[in-house]
């Protein structure tokens, strides 16, 4: 396994990451006592608050971000570019999701949004790398 497929594994576990962020507020809780309603799960996420609130917003932007992550390894594995370059932009990807994901559970507006551009660039950079 090369270190940009383990970095895909990862990838695509941060959101799952998240939603347990999101709903920890209810863990061991029973449901009629406010604790995770899985009979109705996105009506008792989309009624929580503060950083549990940013938490489930960030799995929705982790699996938003992911086909793209995606599509840039496929592409750079098709052009056959080097697995080095490769490997430090699938980590630079990891390494900018997990950082956005702790400013957004933080409430750090601006400077989550500087990361989010900066993995995007590098997704965007496997498209191009030979």
């Amino acid at each position: 396994m090369t270190l940009a497929q383990l970095c895909l594994l990862v990838a695509c576990l941060l959101p799952i990451g998240c939603a347990g962020l999101a709903k920890s507020k209810g863990f061991g809780k029973r449901r009629r006592d406010g604790g995770f309603d899985n009979h109705q799960p996105r009506e008792w996420l989309a009624g929580l608050q503060g950083w549990q609130a940013r938490a489930n917003a960030a799995q929705a932007n982790s699996w938003e971000a992911l086909p793209v992550f995606i599509a840039g390894l496929f592409v750079a594995h098709q052009n056959q570019a080097a697995q080095a370059t490769v490997d430090a932009l699938a980590v630079a990807f990891v390494a900018c999701r997990l950082v956005f994901i702790g400013l957004y559970v933080a409430d750090k507006a601006s400077l989550r949004s500087l990361v989010w551009i900066t993995g995007l660039g590098a997704c965007v950079a496997l498209f191009f790398v030979r």
